[in-house]
């Protein structure tokens, strides 16, 4: 039975088709409207359950209807929706899982996995979803840190162009392609060439920059980690499509050792990878929700310090953690 109106902004991207997907599929108790985040008007997306997917256009007559309105389209597409919000005075509570609404003086990070039980905000504020690298070494550097005290930990993280949406996909898939033709590479997205390539920034005239979204992640990672000492962290542009990669290094005052590292790991949200499976991969990791971790191993030159692998599909965590947040408050 459907209890509520929910509607996705930006139903058409692929953060927002994670998210419809994951309502359907976890039987969410709510009728979901899309709305695009573009200026077209209403089109049909695909086929469901043999019923159109059908994708309207942003307006206050759709939003006023909507209990939980959630935003996975582009910053200006979130702002348009916040605006419609303000002057309806629509009761309608905002989820943003892309950040665009993070400098509000209202807006809260959100990421309930890592919140204490019975945690609350007030009525009023901006439900914005915490950074999905940030929220998965919060999660691994807590765990640890309760158990066995960390000096410090620097984080390699490799991004996947998925985080650019469908945009970000098909740059690096059209770039791969006039590599082996020996074309012309187009970069509108990364304005560099990504393909067959790692990035430690963008080129200069890229819409989004590397190093903004690495202040992100440190941002959040501050906010996240409570008593837990916030790793070091380097963020660069991996060719891949989807999934975040992590190498981690942790120094410790007692390195306790590779083996109780996993198991103080080891948790609903955490699987961890033994030295008799294959270590975890970004695309061994896709459409599965929590972290993988593996590789976990004493660094040979330095004993007070552990190396580990982990892995996480960006779009599940950023998803998962919306949904929490949307059964809090429904």
């Amino acid at each position: 039975m459907h209890n509520h109106d929910v509607c996705i902004v930006g139903g058409e991207s692929l953060l927002g088709r994670e998210l419809r997907d994951q309502l359907t599929e976890t039987k969410f108790p709510a009728r979901v409207k899309l709305i695009g985040a573009d200026e077209e008007g209403a089109k049909v997306l695909s086929i469901q359950d043999g019923e159109p997917v059908v994708i309207t256009e942003l307006d206050a007559d759709v939003l006023e209807r909507c209990q939980v309105l959630f935003l996975a389209g582009s910053p200006l597409s979130s702002r348009k929706a916040l605006d419609l919000v303000l002057e309806a005075k629509s009761k309608a509570v905002i989820i943003d899982l892309t950040g665009s609404l993070e400098d509000q003086p209202n807006a809260r990070l959100r990421a309930p996995i890592l919140e204490p039980e019975g945690y609350a905000v007030p009525a009023d504020v901006i439900h914005v979803i915490a950074h999905p690298a940030a929220t998965v070494l919060a999660q691994i550097f807590r765990r640890i840190h309760r158990h066995h005290p960390i000096l410090h930990s620097v984080v390699q993280i490799f991004e996947p162009a998925s985080e650019r949406g469908y945009a970000g996909l098909t740059e690096l898939q059209k770039q791969t392609a006039s590599l082996l033709s020996f074309k012309t590479l187009p970069k509108e997205v990364f304005d560099a060439q990504l393909s067959f390539n790692l990035l430690p920034r963008y080129g200069g005239d890229a819409p989004v920059q590397l190093e903004d979204i690495e202040h992100r992640i440190d941002r959040h990672l501050a906010t996240l980690s409570h008593n837990t000492p916030v790793p070091s962290v380097r963020l660069s542009q991996a060719p891949v499509f989807h999934g975040y990669s992590f190498s981690i290094w942790t120094e410790f005052e007692n390195n306790p050792g590779s083996v109780a590292i996993s198991e103080t790991l080891a948790s609903a949200q955490i699987e961890v990878r033994g030295a008799d499976l294959e270590p975890p991969t970004n695309v061994g990791t896709v459409g599965q929700s929590g972290v993988t971790a593996g590789l976990i191993e004493t660094d040979r030159n330095y004993p007070k310090a552990i190396w580990m692998w982990a892995v996480a599909d960006n779009f599940r965590v950023t998803v998962d953690c919306a949904m929490d947040v949307a059964r809090q408050l429904l």
